[in-house]
């Protein structure tokens, strides 16, 4: 299966670098290496509705940069693969453009929007509690505040990027 088209948010480079160095410690560790590139997905598709992305375009600008808490660890999935990120919270205007761009997004009709930051991806679900232990010790306690300063359309399968808000708009 190809991967998604995702409207996705990136963060700086000096926080893109803090989470580099958590991958890089849980490799340390034995775990799987973490090659994504560390963003908040705002909507994912298949064949993402051009609506969608046109929507992005006119809402984000106004939102990002964006401020995120880190609140918590989360597991997604219920299968042998699971996922490992961290929970993050922002506020009610951000919240609202992800409710928008989702609501016109085929592939993506989730009233609630869950903000979070992948930090390990994929993993047999028996490593997932060893890694979130990892997780907690390799992560530096003061690194609670994430920006999402910039926000684009990313195709995977084409390798083309739409900037959408933020420095690269």
């Amino acid at each position: 299966m190809a991967s998604p088209q995702n409207i996705l948010m990136y963060l700086p480079p000096e926080q893109e670098r803090q989470v580099r160095e958590i991958f890089d410690a849980l490799e340390a560790r034995g775990f799987p290496r973490q090659n994504q590139t560390p963003h908040i997905t705002l909507s994912f598709s298949h064949d993402m509705s051009p609506a969608a992305v046109d929507r992005a375009a006119e809402v984000l600008p106004g939102v990002v940069p964006a401020d995120f808490q880190r609140v918590g660890t989360v597991i997604f999935g219920t299968r042998r693969k699971q996922t490992v990120a961290w929970l993050l919270e922002t506020g009610e205007p951000m919240r609202q453009a992800a409710r928008e761009i989702s609501s016109l997004n085929p592939d993506d009709h989730r009233t609630d929007w869950i903000p979070h930051l992948t930090m390990g991806l994929r993993l047999p679900r028996e490593m997932v509690p060893g890694y979130i232990a990892a997780l907690d010790e390799v992560t530096p306690r003061h690194f609670k505040e994430l920006l999402a300063h910039r926000a684009g359309f990313w195709k995977p399968a084409t390798q083309e990027y739409r900037a959408l808000a933020g420095d690269h708009a």
